[in-house]
């Protein structure tokens, strides 16, 4: 079951996209809402502008990085109660215990574990969108030190941030309780002039050092052009909370990808006669395959 940090809840959060966008430059002509507004105070929006393109919408649906904070509940508009399954959870648990890490390239890297998620309790006929993002958990810098991790620090400014849009969306229920859903295909980067477009580079610009906190987000439309005028479901887990490295800091967390993920099969301890040189040589440079 997912779970907000910040607030004591049981199911899904519901609340207005338009209250996560409130933010300058995200929407021209959205009037910002107070600090703590409720949720059902925020202005009817007009309908999207006919010449956005799905493009458009993912780049919107992101803005200078915000930290996680409180959001704002409302009550459900309808009886569904979509419930969150994490994959995997076992082992994103055995990471969480030592302080999981994962390696951010310029040309970007997959993360490892994968976030996947098995979602139940949706309406069979009905299409939602599946979207995810990535967040900072807090506003503070990290250094691992003494084998553990430690504030360091105030973060660094956040790049913008975007959304990452399921490309089975929309779909119906059916679909998507019909096996695991997988974000895999998103990639981590620190590279500040990445200029691609979000929906053929699924891409997320991270700070080294700095601790986030994926997102899952389900809403119910058959049109990705109407996303930021709709209500989003969130679910977060607490164990996919990471901090972004260039390189692997805790040698638990190194041989912990080595043991359990497919692509560092060639990195493997095969016998005794591993050189250890070579174990070095891994920790010190992070990863050395796609998706390790």
């Amino acid at each position: 079951m997912a779970y907000h940090p910040f607030l004591a809840a049981s199911k899904a959060l519901d609340f207005p996209m338009p209250s996560f966008l409130a933010q300058p430059g995200l929407f021209p002509g959205m009037p910002l809402l107070p600090s703590g507004a409720p949720a059902l105070a925020m202005p009817k929006l007009s309908d999207p502008s006919p010449g956005q393109t799905p493009a458009d919408v993912s780049k919107a649906l992101g803005g200078a990085g915000s930290v996680l904070r409180p959001i704002p509940q409302q009550q459900d508009d309808d009886s569904e109660d979509p419930q969150v399954e994490l994959e995997y959870k076992d082992l994103w648990d055995q990471f969480h215990t030592y302080g999981t890490e994962m390696v951010i390239t310029k040309s970007g890297r997959r993360m490892f574990p994968s976030f996947k998620v098995k979602v139940s309790g949706l309406d069979k006929r009905s299409k939602y969108i599946f979207l995810m993002d990535i967040v900072a958990a807090d506003d503070c810098r990290y250094k691992f030190h003494n084998s553990r991790w430690m504030v360091a620090g105030k973060a660094d400014p956040e790049m913008p941030k975007r959304m990452y849009i399921h490309p089975d969306s929309p779909a119906t229920g059916e679909h998507w309780m019909s096996k695991t859903v997988s974000f895999h295909k998103l990639k981590l980067t620190n590279n500040i002039s990445d200029k691609h477009g979000f929906v053929s580079l699924p891409q997320t610009i991270l700070n080294s050092m700095h601790k986030y906190q994926p997102r899952f987000h389900i809403v119910k439309t058959n049109d990705i052009m109407k996303l930021p005028y709709c209500h989003f479901r969130t679910y977060v887990f607490r164990e996919t909370a990471f901090i972004a490295a260039t390189a692997y800091q805790n040698e638990k967390i190194t041989q912990l990808k080595i043991d359990h993920n497919p692509f560092a099969r060639g990195f493997r301890d095969t016998g005794a006669g591993r050189p250890q040189k070579k174990r070095k040589h891994l920790h010190s440079f992070g990863h050395q395959h796609p998706g390790f």
